[in-house]
């Protein structure tokens, strides 16, 4: 490292912000790279891994650090909460970074930040984890499944337990060591603008690493690059950031040239550009979302791709717009859900997310659903989709969906859970309007 303190201290600042202020931590993260862009790769790549790494493994490292320290984690300062778990990281999961180096660091940055009475405590207790990380006892999967689960991927118990309830322990497992897998960014070729052998020309010629997709011929995967906004083939909308299930509602849908496809909440707009570039520059597609800002978001991404049969457009989707009843051949309903399936790319989800918050969201998306239903046109496609594993969000809300409305039927419905390409979890429901 260049400067350790300041990077740590951009750390800390982040931590501060996603568990302290309830920033997203993908948001918080991006917005404190971009302010420092001057940094080196290196130094950049150690901010982030040492973010997201002690954001996902957090339960964990609050289990460790409960065993050492006499105040619990729970009555410490947000400041020395902060920086005592990032040290953890780095000295449970980090083999580059060496233990004293983590915890001088650690010691200087309490000082530096006014807690020079707690020097002491942050030295005495890491000095502790260090001499005994190996004598460590953790909760054992024969004696207690669910708080094992819950301490070795660093789950809530409350959502290991639902998972158990609803897709079993061995899935709920897979898809825990999944979330923890380190993954390449997934993109989708703009096929309208590139060819793929141009793309990968591009892409390689400035150092980046990329692998194909075995059956998708639209699909790379990218690593080894600093950030988006750096990489040319990126700025000019040759390829778009989408993971392989979000992919999956555009091919579900397989729209035909000259169809109408309305978007609900499309924000940041990956899967109308999907629909717009597969109806191949005919039809149009109506890209909706709730504030101005997102609206702006799918805007930006649009002038970027150089999508041009495409509208953006805010609006509630709660609020039924007459003008639009049944002018639509496909809507996509997308809709704000609790995340779940996304939690390997948004570390601190789990933590955000509660049983309350859950059935608040079906509501939501119930409301939403009653809307969405008059927009379609007879023999015209509804797909509803979310990135969570949640019967009630899910395959509870495809069958509501059918009682309250006779007029559809169900074609399809697929669960995705988080796999081995380290794609997203996810699910799709098509119903055809008769």
């Amino acid at each position: 490292m260049t400067d350790g303190d300041s990077s740590r201290e951009i750390i800390l600042d982040i931590l501060l912000a996603v568990t302290r202020d309830g920033e997203y931590s993908h948001i918080a993260l991006k917005s404190a790279l971009d302010k420092h862009q001057y940094l080196e790769k290196r130094e950049r790549a150690f901010i982030t891994k040492v973010t997201e790494g002690t954001l996902e493994h957090q339960i964990r490292i609050d289990y460790i650090l409960n065993t050492f320290s006499n105040t619990k984690v729970n009555k410490m300062k947000p400041v020395i909460r902060c920086i005592l778990r990032s040290a953890v990281y780095q000295i449970c999961f980090l083999d580059a970074v060496p233990d004293s180096a983590a915890c001088n660091e650690a010691v200087k940055l309490a000082g530096k930040r006014g807690f020079r009475t707690l020097k002491g405590f942050v030295n005495g207790v890491l000095r502790s984890i260090v001499r005994n990380r190996d004598k460590i006892s953790y909760p054992l999967k024969k004696g207690d499944p669910i708080q094992y689960l819950s301490i070795q991927y660093s789950l809530p118990e409350w959502l290991v337990r639902q998972w158990t309830e609803e897709y079993g322990y061995e899935q709920t497992e897979e898809m825990a060591v999944s979330f923890l897998k380190k993954s390449a960014t997934c993109v989708r070729i703009n096929t309208e603008k590139t060819t793929k052998e141009e793309l990968l020309f591009m892409l390689k010629a400035d150092g980046i690493t990329v692998r194909e997709h075995a059956q998708w011929q639209e699909v790379l995967y990218l690593s080894d690059y600093d950030y988006l906004g750096k990489i040319e083939a990126f700025r000019k909308g040759l390829f778009y950031v989408q993971d392989i299930s979000s992919m999956l509602v555009a091919k579900t849908a397989q729209p035909e040239k000259g169809d109408v496809v309305l978007d609900l909440c499309a924000a940041p707009g990956g899967k109308s550009i999907h629909m717009a570039q597969l109806l191949q520059g005919s039809g149009k597609v109506i890209a909706r979302d709730l504030t101005p800002q997102k609206v702006a978001l799918i805007e930006e991404n649009v002038v970027r791709c150089q999508v041009e049969n495409i509208r953006a457009e805010c609006a509630d989707a709660r609020i039924y717009d007459e003008s639009l009843k049944e002018k639509a051949d496909i809507v996509i309903a997308d809709l704000p859900c609790s995340g779940l399936g996304v939690i390997g790319k948004k570390k601190d989800i789990k933590y955000k997310m509660t049983p309350e918050k859950e059935e608040e969201l079906v509501k939501l998306q119930r409301e939403i659903l009653s809307v969405a239903v008059h927009y379609v046109k007879p023999h015209g496609k509804l797909l509803y989709s979310t990135c969570t594993i949640h019967r009630a969000e899910n395959e509870e809300n495809a069958r509501w969906l059918l009682r309250e409305c006779p007029e559809l039927s169900l074609i399809s419905e697929k669960q995705i859970f988080p796999g081995s390409e380290g794609n997203d979890g996810f699910f799709i429901a098509q119903f055809l309007k008769k």
